[in-house]
């Protein structure tokens, strides 16, 4: 395919006529598609011309080309209406996106009416389009006949009998000379004149051209009596009837219709960044970032960042190299499964295999396999769930091939997890990029070490983006943080004093922290649960929902209650979701509620509900933690305190996602403490230890929300008994 104008194929003499082999419209379909400026020095210009060269003219503009032209002051009515004397552009936002699209210019440029015109209008504002009329000596009609067209590499110029109508490109008898800059030095001294020329004229530094204000512009509205080059002005007929040139011509528009739908076909096929503006500079940085790691590494990214965005243009950059790509994409969930899916196919990876969620992979991923090993090394990319991943079915099938994949972990900590983990000496990618607001394993790291080394990398990654910069940047929105101080009961009081009690003797207080035995996970994972479920929560769960509902907040809110059972007052063992459930409906029963657990049903429907508003408050425990985007909700309220920063991460990033309907984000945030007004004695400095962990899980981010004096206020009282300071702690971290 053609890119620059020395690969045309330009007649022996360089001349094109209507009544030779080489007529002057094959010069436009095959000049115009690789030019990226093209200015024309006019007599006559109609629009109807535009209409003619619809398909190349859409290539030219698809591929981002400039286009000025200079004509004459006349013009016909629809012209001078709608490109001088009202060419103001009534809804601008629907034609910006279009011009991403080359078959919709192409409709919009051959198109009759309203949609032709607002066409040439947006390319009239946004500078892609500039006519500029004059006459010659304030008298005369300007007459020239000049083009100068740029491929980016060189100048060419065209000289000659031809105006910009529609007649004078299919009807007439026309003709004009071009010249190159490798026809020698004459060709490029008339080059250099004709740009020189037309620049002077444009820039209105030429003191042969009157440029004319547009009430001055001669407007035809009768040709009769004028000459043919006016009633040209008039002919929109692309009928072509007869034979001689019209069949000329009829080849070369269905020869261009031929090449214009190989092209549409090419576009259509071939990956590209889903955007108009490319790739943000943070985006191209951290491909830069991970080349330089010899493409292993972890993106640390907050929520909202666009970490999907952001590894998907690697593996467009290394289309762009070797034009091939094969992926292969891990995820935790089947709602990423196919929110990935929608993602790849918008940067046009068109050969996608799914595998988890039911779908049948295992003939088709065999055929791919067996073909590959006979050389076939197709384009591919795998999305497949961690869980379907671990299968050995399918590491049997992907070894095969792995060599030659690019391995996106999403949500990379999973990777840690001892299913996986068990999995990774196996793996022989070279290629991996491993995506997580929070890469670290709390509590697990053995885990940790072993993400660290299969990605080759450690803190602070290859590439970081935390949310103080994701907020700064405006990629997620402003939030307001409530953290709501839950004190136990006395009798779960007494039962955390216990445990607590039995935990000092494997207390290192001189290192503040507990003795490496297996009996301390055990007593930790009890007094966890104790605050995990503390019954003062239900009642402050019920007070919020009554605040909202008085505030007419109560739309769009997220609930994250506790997992487990726990026992009401008559003795009986109840999940803590239906008790949770249970009471707001009794408490507020106009409240239309929803859960969204691994026991849902329909789980697309329920969040389709929610998006809508039909759904009020949607409860969850942990299916929403991971990467799930819902932008649309503005309120969460987190109930369920498991003391894992990483779930406490994921979850706020729920919230922060941007929406044009939210003007800010709410949350609440429940915070679990013995009772205050006791005095802990001989249990203070481990209180005191797991208290300053808690108060790092919600001091950064309550320093970055918009009401941070009114947060810092709330926690004051848990710092003084503790003597902990909050804004050193957010220093420290």
């Amino acid at each position: 395919m053609q890119k620059h104008f020395r690969d045309l194929s330009f007649p022996p003499t360089y001349k094109y006529s209507s009544d030779s082999e080489f007529i002057p419209l094959e010069f436009y379909e095959e000049a115009f598609p690789i030019s990226k400026n093209i200015d024309l020095l006019l007599g006559y210009f109609s629009s109807n011309a535009i209409k003619v060269l619809s398909k190349s003219l859409a290539e030219f503009l698809y591929n981002g080309g400039k286009m000025r032209i200079i004509t004459n002051h006349v013009y016909s009515l629809m012209d001078y209406e709608n490109l001088v004397l009202n060419p103001e552009l009534k809804d601008e936002d629907k034609w910006i996106d279009l011009f991403e699209d080359l078959s919709k210019i192409e409709k919009n440029l051959s198109a009759e009416g309203i949609h032709f015109f607002d066409c040439l209008k947006y390319l009239l504002k946004v500078g892609r389009l500039e006519i500029l009329p004059v006459k010659f000596n304030d008298v005369d009609l300007a007459h020239c006949k000049t083009m100068i067209l740029y491929d980016g590499v060189n100048y060419i110029v065209t000289d000659g009998s031809i105006n910009f109508t529609l007649s004078a490109l299919l009807k007439n008898s026309e003709s004009f000379q071009v010249e190159t800059p490798w026809n020698g030095k004459i060709s490029q001294r008339r080059i250099e004149d004709a740009k020189n020329n037309f620049e002077r004229i444009f820039s209105k530094q030429h003191p042969a051209y009157n440029y004319i204000d547009k009430d001055k512009i001669e407007v035809v509205i009768n040709a009769i009596g004028r000459d043919k080059d006016i009633q040209d002005l008039f002919d929109d007929s692309l009928e072509l009837q007869g034979h001689g040139y019209s069949e000329k011509v009829k080849k070369i528009i269905e020869k261009k219709k031929e090449r214009f739908n190989d092209k549409l076909e090419i576009i259509l096929n071939t990956p590209k960044f889903p955007f108009p503006q490319g790739p943000r500079e943070y985006q191209k940085e951290a491909y830069n970032e991970w080349v330089k790691k010899d493409y292993s590494g972890v993106f640390a990214m907050a929520t909202g960042t666009g970490k999907t965005i952001t590894s998907l243009n690697c593996l467009l950059n290394i289309f762009n190299e070797e034009k091939k790509y094969r992926a292969i994409i891990l995820v935790p969930s089947i709602a990423l499964l196919n929110q990935w899916e929608e993602e790849v196919n918008s940067f046009n990876f068109r050969k996608i295999l799914k595998v988890g969620g039911g779908s049948n992979w295992e003939k088709e991923f065999s055929n791919y396999c067996s073909n590959y090993s006979w050389g076939l090394k197709e384009d591919l990319v795998i999305i497949s769930t961690y869980g379907s991943f671990v299968l050995d079915r399918f590491q049997k099938l992907f070894k095969k091939i792995q060599k030659d994949f690019l391995l996106i972990a999403d949500e990379a900590h999973n990777m840690g997890a001892n299913n996986i983990k068990s999995k990774l000496s196996g793996l022989e990618v070279t290629k991996k990029i491993g995506l997580s607001a929070t890469p670290k394993r709390i509590y697990d790291p053995e885990g940790t070490i072993a993400i660290d080394k299969f990605f080759k990398d450690e803190p602070p990654y290859t590439y970081s983006f935390g949310m103080e910069k994701a907020l700064e940047y405006g990629f997620l929105t402003g939030y307001k943080y409530f953290p709501k101080i839950v004190e136990l009961t006395e009798e779960e009081f007494e039962e955390y004093t216990e445990i607590s009690k039995k935990l000092l003797k494997f207390f290192d207080f001189e290192n503040s922290k507990f003795k490496d035995d297996p009996i301390v996970e055990i007593l930790l994972l009890k007094r966890k649960n104790i605050i995990h479920k503390a019954s003062n929560k239900l009642n402050l769960f019920s007070s919020i929902v009554g605040e909202l509902i008085k505030n007419k907040k109560d739309q769009f809110v997220f609930a994250y209650i506790p997992e487990g059972n726990t026992q009401n007052s008559e003795g009986d063992r109840v999940k803590i979701l239906n008790q949770y459930l249970r009471r707001v409906h009794r408490d507020f029963p106009k409240i239309k509620m929803n859960s969204y657990t691994s026991e849902d049903q329909n789980l697309s429907e329920i969040l389709r509900g929610f998006e809508d508003g039909k759904i009020e408050v949607l409860f969850a425990m942990k299916m929403l933690d991971e990467g799930v985007d819902i932008p649309r909700a503005e309120v969460g309220i987190f109930a369920s305190s498991t003391g894992n920063p990483r779930q406490f991460i994921q979850r706020r990033g729920r919230l922060l996602r941007k929406h044009k309907d939210k003007a800010f984000a709410t949350i609440y945030d429940m915070v679990v403490v013995p009772k205050l007004d006791n005095n802990l004695g001989e249990l203070y400095n481990i209180e005191r230890n797991l208290v300053k962990n808690e108060l790092n899980r919600v001091g950064y981010f309550a320093s970055l929300s918009m009401n941070f004096y009114d947060s810092k206020e709330t926690l004051d009282e848990v710092c003084k008994k503790y003597d902990l300071d909050l804004d050193t702690i957010i220093n420290e971290l």
